[in-house]
């Protein structure tokens, strides 16, 4: 059998394997050029030409494997069956991702099993994960922009925080920002691209002098920069959450951060219970929850999980997945073991148990991910925009050119602000490695495009 006859009938093969009725998939490769299976073996290297102009990720990782000098069939029946038992590991992620495309929920042990998949399956899995994003959100990212309003002298002992009362770590500490600097985070916000203003305070309960400035800033922000507003004020009672609500909070983010089963062992001055009760509280609100949780705390993959399951008990709408920052000071500091392929597993976890929660790649991102990060961008669909709240992100530009460069688009913006990011780098002089603006600390007053008087 010659190679060109060999390739036919391993697409027909493909085809019949994978093909599934309402899904991205089903005639990807009868879309294949006539030509491209007509083509015959040039006799100077004896193998076909790979055609690399596939648009999707999934087609470039699902291209039939050819042996280059060889055009027969495999005789060995040994590596026939090797060759069959890798396709069918190859396969068996995109099956899962028909199976959820359908409607259909992933098992506890289907979802242990991408944890615990193996390297050489990585791009499989990603590719899988990919179609599901894709069906739910496109190729779009949308931006979250982050405001400490409020750092540190929080009387919790939550064992990964800097801001909590057993860390020692050197951060920046203060009572919550006045109405101008709030206000001009917000203006931060909007420049950056960010379509929501994430407000956070450090604390166990906001007390009432800081639920009214959250009352009183908010419709301001929305009436001037047209921003949604998701507040992370701690734990909520039903009429704290309704206040919320009637000032215009879109939603609010409060993160399990753990399984149930876990959770004493990252914190003892609240319970488990006390998280999943405030996000019920802001459900009856009518207001929508964000909720995610922290990675690489020690815990096992088991409880990676059994937090993916709660958050999709509780219908979460937005899920921010957190990879830790070991901070000195704390009592988690030096303890980090992920590795990018893990933060990836992780990702790709959350997005086939909870496939329509918009799924954001938050702390940690750059240091765990680093040159990865643009494959969990086919996993996830979200990304914080500048610094997080005690520790610097990357440069906003760099943000904005991985979004480019992967041919993806910002949610609500007709373009990208790259020249307006790459001035303010290049001709206001800034150079550290989180951009122009501090913007989680009080300090921060002005934002690059202000200085450089572009993007105004």
């Amino acid at each position: 059998m010659d190679t060109a006859t060999q390739f036919t009938r391993n697409n027909t093969v493909r085809r019949e394997q994978h093909g599934s009725p309402g899904t991205t998939r089903s005639d990807e490769l009868s879309s294949v050029s006539p030509n491209l299976l007509e083509m015959r073996v040039p006799e100077s290297n004896g193998h076909l030409p790979i055609q690399t102009s596939f648009e999707s990720p999934e087609r470039i990782m699902l291209a039939p494997e050819l042996s280059a000098g060889s055009s027969q069939a495999p005789s060995n029946t040994s590596s026939q069956s090797t060759s069959n038992a890798e396709l069918c590991d190859r396969n068996r992620w995109h099956n899962l991702a028909d199976n959820v495309l359908q409607g259909r929920d992933v098992s506890r042990e289907q979802a242990l099993e991408i944890l615990q998949s193996s390297d050489d399956e990585l791009m499989d899995l990603i590719s899988a994960a990919f179609r599901i994003r894709r069906e739910h959100f496109g190729k779009t990212v949308q931006l979250y922009f982050l405001m400490n309003a409020k750092s540190g002298l929080c009387p919790e002992d939550c064992h990964y925080c800097s801001q909590s009362k057993i860390s020692d770590a050197p951060i920046p500490k203060y009572s919550i920002l006045s109405r101008d600097k709030l206000l001009d985070g917000a203006r931060i916000a909007a420049e950056r691209q960010s379509k929501t203003y994430c407000i956070v305070i450090s604390g166990r309960a906001p007390n009432e002098r800081e639920i009214k400035a959250i009352e009183t800033i908010v419709p301001e922000i929305k009436q001037k920069y047209g921003l949604n507003i998701c507040a992370c004020l701690g734990l909520l009672n039903e009429t704290q959450a309704m206040r919320l609500a009637a000032a215009g909070v879109d939603k609010v983010n409060h993160n399990l951060n753990t399984s149930r089963e876990y959770y004493e062992e990252i914190c003892t001055t609240h319970t488990f219970d006390d998280r999943v009760e405030t996000l019920k509280n802001v459900r009856k609100a009518g207001l929508q929850l964000c909720s995610g949780g922290i990675i690489g705390m020690g815990e096992s993959q088991r409880d990676i999980v059994e937090m993916a399951f709660s958050l999709r008990e509780l219908n979460v709408e937005s899920i921010p997945l957190n990879f830790l920052h070991a901070i000195d000071g704390t009592p988690m500091q030096q303890k980090e073991y992920l590795t990018p392929r893990d933060c990836l597993r992780a990702l790709a976890m959350f997005r086939f148990v909870n496939p329509q929660s918009e799924l954001r790649i938050a702390g940690g991102r750059e240091r765990h991910l680093g040159s990865m990060q643009p494959l969990g961008l086919y996993v996830a669909n979200s990304i914080f925009v500048g610094d997080y709240l005690t520790t610097q992100g990357q440069a906003p530009s760099e943000d904005y050119r991985m979004i480019q460069d992967m041919g993806f688009e910002i949610t609500g913006q007709a373009s990208l602000p790259g020249s307006c990011s790459t001035s303010c780098s290049e001709n206001t002089g800034c150079s550290d490695n989180h951009g122009c603006a501090s913007t989680g600390h009080p300090a921060a007053e002005q934002s690059c495009c202000s200085k450089s008087g572009c993007g105004q």
